[in-house]
């Protein structure tokens, strides 16, 4: 009877504490899908019809996805990996391969991530929102990262 009281009492505390001590609702910036189509659409236009480009939002799922008309199958999932990468790790995929040979080496093994260039995030300030990758680019992935660049400046008045 005394360890039911004990328990009681000790739930009774709990729920006595103010539930607005340190609570809120959070307001997260995100990309929208006529930002992300926006942005696809733009590096789409840079690299030409034989890419594929990918665009994540905040949370590192795929918004919208372009396949080229003459893109390789295995672009779609390139391209994905690029724009996760440089979402998840808040810089270039092409950065964070450098960083990442000799420094932390074990987030290569991580699910989803690719240690290759072409793949930028997308910030608002100093926070991630998203990212954008691509792949199939002629000249690789220096071409790939530019393209992207592009695709992300056609909606800068938007990342304020």
């Amino acid at each position: 009877m005394l360890a039911r009281s004990s328990a009681a009492a000790a739930v009774a505390a709990i729920l006595a504490i103010p539930c607005s001590a340190g609570a809120q609702v959070l307001t997260q910036r995100d990309v929208s899908l006529p930002m992300a189509l926006a942005i696809a659409q733009a590096a789409s236009a840079e690299c030409g019809v034989n890419i594929s480009v990918a665009v994540v939002d905040r949370a590192g799922r795929l918004k919208v996805f372009l396949q080229g008309d003459g893109a390789a199958p295995h672009n779609i999932e390139l391209a994905r990996r690029k724009a996760y990468t440089a979402r998840t790790f808040r810089r270039t995929s092409g950065e964070w391969a450098t960083r990442t040979e000799t420094v932390n080496a074990g987030q290569r093994l991580l699910f989803d991530v690719i240690p290759q260039q072409g793949g930028v995030p997308i910030n608002v300030g100093n926070e991630t929102i998203g990212g954008v990758g691509l792949s199939g680019a002629p000249n690789g992935g220096s071409q790939e990262e530019g393209c992207a660049k592009a695709g992300i400046a056609k909606v800068a008045d938007q990342l304020k």
